[in-house]
């Protein structure tokens, strides 16, 4: 699909950078740009202050409105929008390969790793060199947009611009590049949800090289005696960001000591979220693979007078299942690392690519202490309240890990602990209880109406034989609405007394395993008992033929879903024996886990998402877990 100067084009997804960077370019073009998105933001603003319509939310009817569409691969193939553009439709990386090529000067920087730094650099150098420079960046830095147009000072006033991009590889479109200079950072396999194999990666680069005038490959480049100062006092990975940077101003014929006295200025500050310190004792990083991991963690260790703690989300479950064995040893120097939920981008589910597959790999190699949160904003709760003087908090990933800077430079400016919350239990028995430091307390829910447990099944035996068995006291009982064979006590009760009020059964919001009674229980009205005659099970009948769990359980872990049974679809896809740490799958039931020794609230967790998985994958079934604490679906 040819584009003309004289068309309108709409960018579905147009607050993303990379999106908002192409937007103008192609207003600068001339194009007649609108772009629409889930929410507004200071990037869609800034984006209309650049003339680029705007819209809030996704739309069919925004196809009447333009003649093309561009699309983020963050939106999918079967979104309305997308299908209302048929035929008339185009990637972001297509649409930008097609600008770069045709440009008579461009530089594209591409590379697994370190190219948003090195494109930023590099256009930011040429500026500085006096150059006229545009440019179209994944990543901002202070006053330097994701797009922009700097004009040519002294020698180079009125000279053509030279065009800048970050060469994204991630759905392979930079094979499409033919740009005048190809600077390539580095090649480490990535992006396994479109690349089947690393051969299928490195052709990707290849096919850029050829068709490129000029390489510059960052990792063979030597060093400079002149640029060492400026280089010195910079990370390793990011000496060879700058070195790259240099090496193309210095093609372009600019002098060494020029390009040293402008380099110092401009490596002085990073894009955002490349090791970018948000609040004091707490540093954010976009990386998200591996090695960048590494070079990370080894920044924020060397920041840290005491204790290094990581929050990690996983980008996307492909990334994730294939470096799942990698990721622990990136993490060398953390003295802690809690894992968030995958961010999972436009993917679905991948077998093999939750957290917990990657938490049992972190405990299989056991250099790293690795706990397991349900949400960042969970896991950052547990660093600010955990933290020490001189204690380093870094929050890593390229998902909505992000959102959480907001929240942290508040936190860390009020200084004081956070507000506690109130979680009612009974005794204990079917609830989990996370090993973060979170401001929870857990209120047993018991009062005045808190008999032995025995005392009511012996009095009551003929009203709730199933009851037996189970601990705790009536007031417990009644506020949890315990239960046992798929009955609850709130079956056999008619009113119950609070501060001084009967209430009766039906007011009560009985619920399974809770109620909306609000205060102390003093007192309990039963129903009547049934008939002598009818025939009744007896408590010690019941038990009889109860199976006797081991010590460390929770019960069942999983209730039944409509029309089966959590066990046996858990015993059909082989969940026994199942074991991440110290819990394990009860080889007696499969929906039994047991804390055995050395068992971490962690562990259970973890190996809690891994059944439901191991379900899910096999019979397309979601279990929901029985035991209270456990929310898997909570972000």
């Amino acid at each position: 699909m040819a584009m003309r100067s004289s068309s309108s084009i709409h960018l579905i997804g147009v607050g993303g950078v990379g999106m908002a960077a192409l937007a103008v370019l192609l207003r600068r073009r001339g194009f007649e740009v609108s772009g629409c998105d889930c929410s507004l933001s200071a990037r869609t603003r800034w984006l209309e202050g650049e003339g680029v319509k705007v819209a809030c939310g996704h739309d069919p009817a925004h196809a009447a409105a333009a003649d093309s569409a561009v699309v983020t691969p963050a939106v999918p193939a079967d979104h309305p929008e997308v299908a209302a553009f048929a035929g008339r439709i185009r990637s972001r990386g297509e649409v930008l390969a097609e600008i770069v090529s045709s440009a008579s000067d461009s530089i594209a920087v591409c590379g697994s790793h370190g190219k948003t730094t090195t494109a930023t650099w590099t256009a930011r150098l040429l500026a500085a060199l006096g150059e006229p420079v545009e440019w179209a960046i994944g990543g901002e830095t202070g006053a330097f947009p994701v797009a922009g147009f700097s004009p040519g000072r002294g020698a180079f006033a009125g000279k053509e611009a030279v065009l800048v991009v970050e060469a994204d590889e991630s759905d392979g479109t930079l094979a499409l590049y033919r740009a005048k200079t190809l600077v390539v950072t580095c090649c480490d396999f990535d992006h396994p949800d479109h690349f089947p194999s690393r051969a299928a990666y490195l052709a990707c680069f290849d096919a850029a090289r050829r068709a490129a005038r000029e390489v510059v490959e960052s990792e063979a480049l030597a060093g400079d005696p002149a640029l060492a100062p400026v280089l010195a006092a910079l990370a390793p990975h990011n000496r060879r960001n700058a070195r790259a940077a240099a090496e193309v101003a210095l093609r372009r014929r600019h002098s060494v000591s020029a390009v040293a006295a402008a380099l110092a200025d401009v490596v002085a500050e990073l894009p955002d979220r490349r090791f970018q310190k948000v609040a004091e004792g707490v540093w954010t990083d976009y990386a998200h693979h591996p090695a960048e991991i590494a070079c990370a963690v080894a920044m924020a260790r060397a920041a840290a007078k005491g204790r290094l703690r990581v929050l990690f989300q996983p980008h996307r479950h492909s990334r994730t299942r294939i470096f799942a064995k990698e990721f622990p040893a990136a993490f060398a120097g953390a003295d802690e690392v809690v894992l968030c939920p995958v961010y999972a981008a436009f993917e679905p589910p991948v077998e093999g690519g939750d957290i917990a597959d990657l938490y049992r790999e972190f405990r299989v190699a056991g250099k790293v202490k690795c706990l397991l949160a349900q949400s960042c904003a969970e896991a950052w709760e547990h660093a600010y309240s955990s933290a020490a003087p001189g204690d380093v908090t870094l929050l890593l990933g390229a998902g909505d890990i992000v959102d959480l800077v907001d929240r942290v430079r508040r936190d860390v400016a009020a200084g004081v602990p956070l507000p506690r919350r109130h979680v009612v239990v009974g005794a204990m028995t079917n609830t989990w209880r996370s090993d973060l430091s979170l401001p929870i307390d857990y209120v047993r829910a018991e009062g005045p109406a808190g008999r032995p447990g025995a005392e009511i099944v012996a009095a009551r035996s003929r009203l709730c034989p199933w009851m037996a068995g189970i601990p705790g006291t009536v007031g417990g009982w009644v506020k949890m609405n315990a239960g046992a064979f798929g009955h609850s006590i709130s079956e056999v009760i008619d009113a119950v007394k609070v501060s001084g009020r009967w209430i009766p059964a039906s007011e009560c919001g009985f619920g399974y395993r809770t109620s909306a009674i609000d205060g102390v229980i003093e007192d309990v009205r039963w129903k009547d008992d049934p008939p002598a005659d009818a025939e009744v099970e007896t408590p010690e009948s019941y038990l009889s033929r109860r199976v006797r769990f081991p010590t460390g359980t929770y019960g069942s872990f999983f209730k039944n879903p409509p029309g089966d049974f959590a066990g046996r679809l858990l015993e059909a896809a082989g969940a026994k024996g199942m074991r991440v740490g110290g819990a394990y799958v009860w080889d007696g039931h499969a929906n039994v886990i047991v804390r055995g020794e050395g068992a971490t609230a962690s562990d259970v967790l973890a190996l809690a998402r891994l059944m439901r998985s191991l379900v899910f994958f096999r019979f397309g079934v979601s279990l929901e877990p029985e035991v209270r604490g456990i929310d898997f679906d909570r972000r």
